[in-house]
C-alpha cells in the first residue's frame, strides 16, 4: 500500500535508486553529444556526481531528514564535475535546503523543495540556456507545484505527474535549441534529470533495487560493537606489544613496518623510539604481527584481546583513543615541520599531456590538475589544490568551458583564501594568461589583465568524427577529421592537413600576427613540423610555433593571437 508522505528512510532510497538508473544509462547519456567527437562525457559527470552523495547517503544509519540532506549536499557539491555535473549538485543542494527542516515530506514540501532546487540551480549559471537540464527541471518543479495541494493526485499520481513533464519537457528540447534538432539528439542533461526522476519513483513504488554498489563503497561506518553487530568486525583480534631495540630504528624500516601491518589489518598505532616501539594493530593475524616486531628485536608486554567478547565495545573505544594519539603526534610532528611562507599569489591549471604540463609548469603554476575533455575534475579537486598552495591568492585556470562552473563552485566553497577564477575555456587561454601575469602588479591588476588578454586568443582543435551528421551546412561522415574553432565546427574531411589549414585560414585575418601549434599523444613532432610548413606557406604574415602537447582527443590544438 502506497504512502502520501515519505520518511527520510524512504527518501533515502529513492535517492539511491535515482543515482543507480542514472548510473546503468550514463553510457547512453555521454552518446547524446551535439558535436560528433569522442569527447561526450555529461552521463558519466552527472553519475560521478550523484554517486559521491549516493556513498554519504548509504553510511547513514539510521537516515533522518537532516543527515540525509547534509550528505546529499555536501557529496553533491564536493564530488561535482562538468556543468551538468554541476548544475546537478545545485539542484540537489536547493532540494536539501527544504527537506532538511522536516521529519517527512509531502506534496506540498516536494513542491517547495523542486521550486527552491531550480531556483538556486539557475542562480549557479551565469547566462542560463533554456532547452537544458534547467528547462526540464523548471517545468518538472512547475507541475510539483501546481499539484501540491490537488486532492485528486495522490502521491503515487503526483510522482508520476511531475515526470510526465519532465519527459514531455525533454522532448521538446530539440525544438527549443536548433543546435539539438540538427544533432538529431535531445539535451544530454536534461536527459540525466529524468533518469534520476525515474529511479526515484520506481523505488517509490517499491521497485527492487541492487544497493549493493552503494554499500560496498559507501563511506566507513563507525563499528558499535555489541552482540547484534559482532560479525560486522573485519579484524578479530586487538593485539598490542612493545619491541625492545638494540638502536633506533631507520626512517625506512618504520614505513616497512606500518606498511606491514596495513596489510593484515587497521586501527594502527606505531610509535618508534630510541630503544622501543610501542605497536597497536586489529588484525586476524596477531602471530603475523608479533613475529614482524620478532625481526627488529625482543617482545615485551604483549596483549591480545578478542574483540568478538563480551567487552568488546571498551576494547574498541581504547583503540579509538590510541588512534586519537597517534594522530595528535602525527599533527605535532606536522606542526614541527616548517612551513613554505605564504606568498601573495599562486595558480592552478587543469590540463592535460605532459608537454602542456611541463609548459604550465614552466610558466608558474603551483598545481596542476589532470582533466579536461572526457576527464573533468571535481570541484573537491580544485578545494585540494587550494589547500595545498600556501598564499594569500590564488588563481584557478580552468580551461575548458565544462570545467568552469566547477572551479566557481570550488571559489565559493573555499575559506581563508582570496580565490579567483579566470574564466579561460581553452589551455592556449590559459597559458595566455600565465604569460600575461606581472609580478610586480596586484592580484586585481593581473586579473583584469588576463581576463582581457584571453578574449583575443582563437583557438582551434583538430580531432575524428564519431558518427555521420551535418551540422551547419557542413556535411560530416564518420571517421572524418574535424577541425573546431571557438566551438564551432569550420571544416571536415578525409585529409587531415586540408581540414586543418581550412580551419587556421578561418580563424586568422589581418588583425592576428601568432599561430601556435601543439600536437598531441598521436602525433610525432615530424607531423606537427610537417604541418607547420603548410600552414607558413598559407599564412606568410604570420609567426608559428610549435610545441609538444601530449593531449588526448585532440590531434592538434592550435591557437590564432
Amino acid at each position: 500500500m502506497q504512502t502520501n508522505t515519505i520518511d527520510a528512510q524512504l527518501l533515502a532510497k529513492m535517492f539511491l535508486a535515482g543515482a543507480k538508473n542514472l548510473e546503468s544509462k550514463k553510457e547512453w547519456i555521454n552518446e547524446l553529444n551535439v558535436f560528433p567527437v569522442p569527447d561526450g562525457d555529461t552521463g558519466t559527470n552527472m553519475t560521478m556526481t550523484i554517486l559521491s552523495a549516493a556513498r554519504e547517503v548509504s553510511a547513514l544509519d539510521p537516515a533522518t531528514m537532516p543527515t540525509f540532506a547534509k550528505a546529499v549536499s555536501s557529496g553533491s557539491l564536493r564530488g561535482a564535475r562538468g556543468n551538468s555535473g554541476v548544475i546537478l549538485s545545485q539542484l540537489l543542494r536547493g532540494f536539501s535546503k527544504v527537506v532538511e527542516k522536516v521529519d517527512v515530506i509531502d506534496k506540498p514540501v516536494i513542491g517547495d523543495a523542486f521550486e527552491r532546487a531550480v531556483e538556486t540551480a539557475y542562480k549557479a549559471v551565469m547566462k542560463p540556456k533554456e532547452g537544458t537540464i534547467l528547462t526540464v527541471a523548471k517545468a518538472a518543479a512547475t507541475v510539483a507545484m501546481d499539484l501540491a495541494y490537488d486532492d485528486e493526485y495522490d502521491m503515487e499520481a503526483y510522482l508520476n505527474a511531475i515526470l510526465e513533464e519532465a519527459e514531455r519537457i525533454l522532448a521538446l528540447t530539440p525544438e527549443m535549441l536548433p543546435v539539438l534538432k540538427q544533432a538529431g539528439v535531445v539535451d544530454s542533461g536534461g536527459q540525466g534529470l529524468v533518469c534520476v526522476l525515474s529511479g526515484a519513483r520506481d523505488a517509490f513504488l517499491g521497485k527492487e533495487i541492487d544497493y549493493s554498489e552503494f554499500e560496498t563503497e559507501a563511506v566507513a561506518k563507525p563499528l558499535k560493537i555489541t552482540a547484534e553487530t559482532e560479525e560486522e568486525i573485519k579484524f578479530g583480534y586487538c593485539t598490542e606489544f612493545i619491541v625492545v631495540i638494540d638502536e633506533p630504528i631507520s626512517e625506512e624500516q618504520e614505513v616497512d613496518f606500518r606498511a606491514f601491518l596495513e596489510g593484515i589489518g587497521d586501527s594502527i598505532v606505531l610509535v618508534a623510539d630510541d630503544d622501543l616501539i610501542k605497536v597497536h594493530v586489529h588484525t586476524n593475524e596477531p602471530g603475523n604481527a608479533l613475529q614482524k616486531g620478532l625481526s627488529l628485536g625482543s617482545l615485551s608486554r604483549i596483549k591480545i584481546d578478542n574483540m568478538r567478547e563480551e567487552h568488546q565495545e571498551r576494547l574498541f573505544k581504547d583503540a579509538e583513543k590510541l588512534a586519537a594519539q597517534q594522530a595528535e603526534v602525527a599533527k605535532e610532528k606536522e606542526a614541527d615541520t616548517p612551513k613554505e611562507p605564504e606568498k601573495e599569489m599562486g595558480f592552478v591549471a587543469v590540463t592535460a599531456g605532459e608537454g602542456l604540463a611541463s609548459l604550465f609548469a614552466e610558466l608558474g603554476v603551483d598545481i596542476l590538475i589532470t582533466g579536461g575533455q572526457t576527464m573533468n575534475p571535481c570541484t573537491e579537486d580544485f578545494l585540494d589544490a587550494i589547500e595545498k598552495i600556501s598564499a594569500k591568492t590564488i588563481f584557478l585556470f580552468p580551461n575548458n568551458k565544462n570545467i568552469l562552473l566547477a572551479a566557481n563552485q570550488a571559489a565559493e566553497m573555499s575559506e581563508g583564501k582570496d580565490i579567483i577564477v579566470i574564466p579561460t575555456t581553452t589551455i592556449p587561454q590559459g597559458i595566455t594568461a600565465m604569460i600575461n601575469y606581472i609580478p610586480e602588479q596586484s592580484a586585481e591588476e593581473n586579473a583584469e589583465t588576463m581576463k582581457e588578454i584571453i578574449e583575443t586568443v582563437h583557438t582551434g582543435e583538430v580531432t575524428y568524427a564519431i558518427r555521420d551528421t551535418m551540422i551547419d551546412d557542413i556535411s560530416i561522415k564518420e571517421g572524418d577529421y574535424m577541425g573546431i574553432a571557438d566551438g564551432k565546427i569550420r571544416a571536415a574531411g578525409a585529409s587531415m592537413s586540408d581540414v586543418t589549414k581550412e580551419m587556421v585560414l578561418d580563424m586568422t585575418n589581418e588583425e592576428t600576427s601568432l599561430i601556435c601549434i601543439y600536437y598531441g599523444e598521436d602525433r610525432l613532432e615530424k607531423d606537427a613540423q610537417a604541418l607547420a610548413e603548410e600552414i607558413e606557406a598559407a599564412c606568410p604574415d604570420h609567426e608559428i610555433e610549435v610545441h609538444h602537447g601530449g593531449q588526448p582527443v585532440y590531434y592538434y590544438i592550435i591557437s590564432v593571437e
